[in-house]
């Protein structure tokens, strides 16, 4: 889906020194932040946390050639894909769409204690997300089709669960503009390993605001407050902040149950901690719990670099036909099928 971003002509606060404060003596976390990172939300089974200064200069090299690969220019007169793609995934979709310049996945992995990271998952041990528990097995087989808050780009139409193209509530909430893709809008605010991975904080004594690029989401964290009542239910949560000595803490409840990140329910539980590494970087940890899916809870920390870039307005859905196109094409490959099935 082609979207359009306009530059907004505002101001982003240079980098804040470590130890800058507010007037209301906490410390300032305002500031603009890169999430893009090589380093995965989870990391392979018996591979460990830390990887040396060797190995992850390596894996960039590599990551970096595929980059520069993929950026290649292709010609102009290329021939259209065959009718129903070419069955290759990724950004180009299996028939085109973006190419590898529009894209920023990262290109570093995240460093967090002096130490390279191979996962942000860091508890379990393992680096993975607790499995899902039997309930929650039992709950999801009834909701193939139903997209999540994590749901990243749809890719291959082909690969995706019956019943995906069905109605537009069906399609992934950021396909949609409802949230970024692959929790980016949080929480958890994870890297989306795709593109716009910017996120703002502005910060008063009362609120704190994060701005998320994808998606143009908004999130505000009412301070020293109460949760709402549990009838109010939000996409991302009701969040409440308050301080532990210069760490943010901000506790989320209240989620509706359409957002359901990683097969959730609507009561996800999620504690997110923000403190200052240094001058130029934020400490992001979070902890998520939820016992209708996960057995225990679960937590992840990686770095949030500060950076000057501008953050780009994201006009999702902007005078854009797609998904109604998206549809369409949905119920004639069915008339196709139909056909195909009387002869």
């Amino acid at each position: 889906m082609v979207r359009k971003r306009v530059v907004l002509f505002i101001t982003i606060a240079c980098f804040p020194a470590a130890a800058q404060r507010l007037p209301d003596g906490h410390p300032d976390l305002q500031g603009t932040y890169d999430l893009a990172t090589l380093t995965p939300l989870e990391r392979a089974a018996g591979t460990k946390l830390v990887l040396t200064p060797e190995e992850a200069a390596k894996l960039e090299k590599d990551a970096a050639a595929q980059r520069d690969k993929a950026n290649e220019a292709i010609k102009g007169d290329r021939p259209a894909p065959p009718k129903g793609g070419d069955g290759s995934t990724g950004a180009a979709g299996n028939v085109g769409g973006y190419n590898n310049f529009w894209l920023d996945p990262g290109s570093r992995y995240s460093v967090v204690d002096g130490q390279i990271r191979a996962s942000i998952v860091v508890d379990p041990p393992d680096g993975r997300a607790p499995p899902l528990n039997a309930a929650a097995r039992k709950r999801i087989l009834t909701a193939l089709a139903r997209p999540t808050s994590d749901a990243p780009e749809s890719r291959d139409p082909g690969l995706e669960p019956p019943g995906s193209y069905d109605n537009p509530e069906q399609r992934p909430l950021g396909e949609r503009c409802l949230l970024g893709f692959a929790s980016t809008s949080g929480p958890p605010a994870l890297p989306d390993y795709f593109y716009n991975n910017l996120h703002q904080i502005v910060q008063t004594p009362d609120s704190v605001m994060i701005l998320t690029e994808m998606v143009h989401d908004a999130r505000i964290v009412r301070m020293n407050a109460q949760h709402l009542p549990k009838a109010i239910r939000k996409w991302m949560g009701d969040s409440v902040g308050h301080w532990e000595g210069d760490t943010l803490v901000v506790d989320t409840t209240n989620f509706n149950d359409q957002t359901r990140f990683r097969g959730s329910t609507d009561n996800l539980h999620v504690v997110e901690r923000f403190s200052r590494i240094d001058a130029k970087t934020l400490l992001y940890r979070f902890t998520i719990e939820d016992p209708a899916t996960w057995d225990r809870p679960w937590t992840g920390e990686y770095a949030w670099p500060a950076t000057n870039e501008p953050i780009y307005e994201y006009a999702c859905h902007e005078a854009n036909y797609a998904l109604e196109d998206i549809l369409r094409g949905a119920r004639v490959r069915e008339a196709e099928a139909a056909e195909k099935a009387k002869k």
